[in-house]
C-alpha cells in the first residue's frame, strides 16, 4: 500500500494554497481525508488529514526534522544559511533534532514551567482588566487587545522594553510569512525583517551582558547546564523564536477564538454564566480553528504510518488544523462545543517539538475570554475584518467590533 496520488489530490492540494483556501480550509481537508487520508502531494511529500495519524507522527522519535543543508539543496537553494529568515528559523529551537534540541530546550525550559506561568495569573488578569477599557465602543480587536495581551506578557518576560515592543508586529508577520513563501517579493520581507529582529535582539543581549536585568534575555545570556551556555547566535535566535512565538500565535487565537464565539451565541452565553468553563473551552477554542495549520516532520528511518510504509528521508505534512476536525476523534467536529472532554486537539503540536509556551497561552486565553465576554455582553462584529494570507499561521490582522 502506497500513499495516495491522484489529480484529485493535487487539485485540493492547490486549491489549499488559494486565497479561498487559506481563507476557508476545513471543507478542503474533510474531502482530503476522504479521498486519500495519506496522500502523497506533487512534489513528494507525505499529507497526514487525520487525527490518529498526525498524532503518531508527532510523538514517535522515528519522525524529526529535516536536515536543512538536505532540504535546501534539494530545492536549489544552497546558500540558505546567508537568509535571516531561513537561519534562524531553521537553527532554532523549534527546527532541530536531538541532541541540539534537548540541548536548547533545556537551557530556556525552566522559565516556561507551569509554576512559573501560574505565578503570573495575577498581573495578567490585572492587564486583561486594563486592556478591556480599550475596547469601550468599539474599535479594532487585534490592534486594541489582542496583539497588546501576548506582546506585553512575553515582552515583559523577556526584557524587550515596552516602547520597542509595538513594532515587531508587522517584522513578526513578514518574517513568517516564509513559512508559505508565496512569491520573491514574500521572501525579500522576510529576510529584511528577520534582519532588522536579529540586529535589534543582538544588541539587547549585549546591553543585557553588560547589566543584567531580571528578565529572561538576561537569565538566557547567562544561562549553564554543566558549563553549556548559549552562543551569541543562538541567544539571537532563541529571542527571536521566544518573542515571535510568544505573542503572534496567541494573537491569533484570541481573534480566532472570538470570532467563533460570536458565530455561537449559546456558547459564549454558557462561557459567559460559568467562567470556571474556561479551560475546557480554550482548549476547544484551540481545536475548532488553530493558530497553526500544519507542521512537517521527516522520516529519520524506514517506518510505517498506519499500515503505509514510509521510507526514511521522506518528508510528511501533518495537517493539524485537519486532524482537530476529525469526525473518528471528535464527535461533531465542526460544532463548537466548549464543555467538550473527547481529547486534546494538536494545536500546540506534540512530543519533543510540544509547544513550550502553551501554558503561557493558555492561562492569557483562559483569562481572556470570560473577562472579554461579561464585560461586553453585547460585543459584535463590524464590517472590515482581514485574516492573515496565509495556511500555516491562521488568524486575523484586523478585527473590528462594537459593543
Amino acid at each position: 500500500m502506497e500513499p495516495l496520488r491522484s489529480a484529485e489530490v493535487d487539485r485540493l492540494l492547490f486549491e489549499l494554497t488559494q486565497p479561498t483556501g487559506r481563507a476557508d480550509p476545513y471543507s478542503y481537508y474533510e474531502a482530503l481525508r476522504r479521498t486519500a487520508p495519506i496522500a502523497r502531494a506533487e512534489d513528494g511529500a507525505i499529507v497526514l488529514t487525520r487525527y490518529a495519524d498526525c498524532h503518531a507522527v508527532l510523538h514517535d522519535p522515528r519522525f524529526g526534522r529535516a536536515d536543512p543543508e538536505k532540504l535546501f539543496a534539494s530545492i536549489g537553494l544552497p546558500s540558505w544559511k546567508e537568509f535571516p529568515a531561513l537561519w534562524t528559523l531553521n537553527t532554532s529551537m523549534l527546527s532541530v533534532n536531538p541532541p541540539q534540541h534537548t540541548r536548547l530546550r533545556r537551557l530556556v525550559s525552566k522559565a516556561f514551567t507551569a509554576r512559573k506561568v501560574e505565578q503570573l495569573r495575577a498581573p495578567v488578569a490585572e492587564l486583561v482588566d486594563t486592556l478591556l477599557d480599550q475596547i469601550d465602543g468599539g474599535g479594532d480587536f487585534v490592534d486594541t487587545f489582542a496583539f497588546p495581551l501576548p506582546v506585553a506578557v512575553i515582552g515583559e518576560l523577556l526584557g524587550v522594553p515596552e516602547a520597542d515592543r509595538a513594532a515587531f508586529q508587522p517584522l513578526v508577520r513578514d518574517w513568517t510569512m516564509v513559512l508559505d513563501l508565496f512569491s520573491p517579493e514574500v521572501f525579500a520581507r522576510a529576510n529584511q525583517a528577520a534582519g532588522q529582529i536579529r540586529d535589534y535582539l543582538a544588541d539587547l543581549a549585549q546591553q543585557r551582558r553588560r547589566n543584567p536585568q531580571d528578565d529572561l534575555i538576561s537569565a538566557l545570556a547567562s544561562a549553564s547546564d554543566d558549563g553549556d551556555q548559549l552562543s551569541e547566535d543562538e541567544l539571537v535566535t532563541m529571542a527571536a523564536l521566544l518573542f515571535a512565538a510568544g505573542f503572534e500565535t496567541t494573537t491569533h487565537l484570541l481573534g480566532n477564538g472570538l470570532v467563533a464565539l460570536l458565530a455561537s451565541p449559546d456558547q459564549a452565553s454558557a462561557l459567559r454564566k460559568d467562567p470556571e468553563l474556561a479551560p475546557t473551552a480554550v482548549e476547544e477554542l484551540l481545536r475548532f480553528d488553530s493558530s497553526v495549520q500544519l507542521t512537517g516532520r521527516t522520516a529519520l528511518a524506514d517506518t510505517k504510518v498506519a499500515g503505509v510504509p514510509i521510507a526514511k528521508g521522506a518528508r510528511l505534512v501533518c495537517y493539524t488544523g485537519a486532524a482537530n476536525r476529525d469526525p473518528q476523534r471528535f464527535d461533531d467536529p465542526n460544532r463548537l462545543e466548549l464543555a467538550r472532554r473527547d481529547g486534546a486537539p494538536l494545536s500546540f503540536g506534540g512530543g519533543i517539538h510540544y509547544c513550550l509556551g502553551a501554558p503561557l497561552a493558555r492561562l492569557e486565553a483562559q483569562l481572556a475570554f470570560p473577562a472579554l465576554l461579561t464585560r461586553y455582553p453585547n460585543l459584535q462584529l463590524s464590517d472590515g475584518a482581514q485574516r492573515r494570507d496565509s495556511l500555516t499561521l491562521r488568524g486575523y490582522l484586523h478585527l473590528p467590533v462594537n459593543c
